[in-house]
């Protein structure tokens, strides 16, 4: 019997560009995107402030997919749950293996208002998904697992409410297929 493992990844950032939506030979929706996260840190031999900027490739699939492209747009703050997974192919130029890592996005949640709205109560959304994630990672720890997974329930309870704080929720089971990218 295999040992219990968990993949699990929390990140909130902006959008680095626009989303964009393809769909495989049998019809199911693929949307990709990148992240950016920034974290602050101060040295310790020195009271100088360093920051930080890591770039994330994110990848939906499905509904969650064309949610997504429908929702986001270059600058939107996110807040992405889901798993990591390499992809690894043979470079037809020159012949080596290239591998990516990226995020395979389980649930989504775009916060500030529409491309065409000015973001109102930015920080109390963040506020309020660093609770949740944090909520979860330490339910994750205490309890050892998930009380609910993307797969136990497929559909969010916010997907396609347009709530009054502007944040806008998606989640799906997620079904890949081999795809080269």
């Amino acid at each position: 019997m295999a040992t219990r493992s968990f993949n699990k990844v929390f990140i909130l950032g902006n959008l680095t560009r626009d989303p964009e939506l393809r769909y495989t030979a049998k019809g199911t929706a693929i949307c990709t995107f990148g992240v950016a996260t920034n974290r602050e840190w101060t040295a310790a031999d020195s009271d100088q402030v360093r920051e930080d900027t890591q770039f994330h490739n994110i990848v939906a699939w499905g509904k969650l997919a064309e949610l997504c492209s429908q929702l986001l747009y270059k600058g939107r703050r996110v807040f992405i749950i889901g798993r990591l997974n390499t992809v690894a192919w043979d470079d037809q130029e020159t012949g080596r293996r290239t591998y990516r890592t990226e995020i395979v996005c389980e649930e989504m949640i775009a916060l500030g208002g529409p491309r065409n709205r000015r973001e109102e109560g930015a920080e109390a959304e963040v506020s309020a998904a660093i609770a949740a994630a944090e909520g979860m990672a330490n339910s994750v720890a205490a309890t050892g697992e998930l009380a609910a997974t993307a797969a136990d329930n497929p559909k969010s309870e916010n997907e396609g409410d347009s709530s009054s704080n502007s944040t806008e929720a998606a989640s799906t089971a997620g079904g890949e297929e081999d795809i080269p990218f």
